[in-house]
């Protein structure tokens, strides 16, 4: 019998058990592990800035049709940022009233408490959000900083005739594609990180760090039902989708999210059952591989939770202006790294290292997210094919392509 090579996500969970076994039986030991888990919280930091950049820059540069759609591509994005901005309030209003991070006792960063602390006027606040110089706010772990220069960046570049934009734009794919491989090598480290980082936390704080983690995860899910109650359902009444039908036909996309994790996995049935649900080809084929990048309402909404889970973890005392900002930079953060392993890990650390939140949070949720991103990517999914609908509806267009909406099966 030939034994199976245990996966990522095994070994990880394996590596788990380990850290929970070791903290629990020798805490003296288990606090002794934390280099073992420092490399591994360095290593996430060195990807940020140039994976940042890099799908940025391709994001925006890469994507010519968003002028050749124009209307639709505008109504597109208006309603991501609406419905990504809804996740993003639901999910901090879900962790303030849950409080999951609450008797973990991570250790803050040495500036954190003083961030979190610190007055900041608005002329302050806005003026920090600007880079004086890239490599500077790329080595500070300044994020904000880091997307507001990509995103000019990759606009000047659009602008540029094809002769000269396709050079740099070409190794910004490479550079992106780079970054790809650089972050799965580090995952590979990920089962030694986060077994000693539960066991720091185990050996520090005892078992009871267990209850905060199911406590996250059952605030997830309630978080994301909420959001689909909330949100996905009045949508649909308003564009006036059939939601039974709607559920019916994006099931299958979101059972392959769900059971893959991928929200790749999904796409290619997802373009197929949402042609036959009624969407033009033209619209849907442009709407749903652009969600995949601007409307990530799950992982957006996980973001939200997971960052002040780490900042109640490390027990910083966050006012919600503080809060707010955060959310903004994760809004932008999330743009464009959706096929990266583990984006939401990569995008979550940065922006802790920008907040002088402990970048150790992240090892310890990695723990669970398997679990978490089965929720995530799933909302993902459904949040896409819906905004095919909505632009498809707002269009006029729903069911031009000679099927009606009601005939779907």
């Amino acid at each position: 019998m030939i034994l199976k090579r245990p996966t990522l996500t095994q070994l990880i969970f394996i590596g788990m058990a380990i850290g929970l076994f070791v903290g629990w039986m020798w805490p003296d030991v288990a606090v002794t592990l934390r280099p073992l888990s420092s490399i591994f919280i360095r290593l996430i930091k060195s990807i940020i800035a140039p994976l940042i950049f890099s799908t940025l820059v391709v994001g925006i540069a890469g994507h010519g049709n968003l002028k050749q759609v124009g209307r639709m591509g505008a109504k597109a994005l208006i309603y991501f940022e609406i419905v990504t901005t809804l996740a993003l309030v639901i999910g901090l209003v879900a962790v303030n009233l849950t409080q999951p991070g609450v008797g973990v006792h991570l250790h803050p960063d040495e500036h954190a408490k003083d961030f979190a602390g610190k007055q900041q006027t608005f002329g302050e606040v806005i003026t920090h959000i600007f880079p004086q110089s890239f490599f500077q706010a790329a080595a500070e772990g300044e994020v904000l900083q880091v997307v507001v220069f990509s995103i000019l960046f990759g606009m000047g570049l659009a602008m540029l005739s094809e002769e000269k934009r396709r050079p740099m734009l070409s190794f910004c794919e490479s550079l992106a594609e780079v970054m790809f491989k650089f972050t799965g090598f580090v995952m590979k480290y990920a089962p030694i990180g986060v077994g000693a980082a539960i066991a720091v936390t185990v050996g520090n704080k005892g078992l009871s760090v267990l209850w905060n983690l199911g406590l996250l995860i059952l605030t997830l899910y309630g978080a994301l039902i909420v959001f689909a109650l909330c949100v996905f359902i009045p949508v649909m009444i308003i564009a006036k989708i059939p939601v039974l039908k709607f559920i019916k036909t994006v099931k299958e996309p979101a059972l392959i999210a769900f059971s893959t994790t991928s929200s790749e996995a999904a796409l290619p049935k997802a373009l197929e059952l949402m042609e036959k649900f009624g969407v033009p080809r033209r619209i849907v084929s442009f709407v749903l591989p652009t969600g995949y990048s601007f409307n990530l309402d799950g992982s957006t909404l996980y973001l939200a939770i997971a960052s002040v889970f780490v900042a109640q973890a490390a027990n910083i005392d966050m006012p919600w202006t503080t809060q707010v900002l955060m959310m903004v930079t994760l809004m932008l953060t999330s743009k464009g790294v959706a096929g990266v392993p583990r984006a939401a890990l990569v995008i979550l650390a940065g922006t802790l290292a920008s907040f002088g939140l402990p970048l150790e949070g992240v090892a310890v949720i990695l723990g669970v997210d398997e679990i978490l991103d089965m929720g995530r990517t799933t909302v993902n999914v459904v949040g896409n094919c819906l905004a095919t609908a909505v632009v498809a509806r707002w269009e006029g267009e729903l069911g031009a392509n000679g099927i009606s909406v009601a005939e779907t099966t």
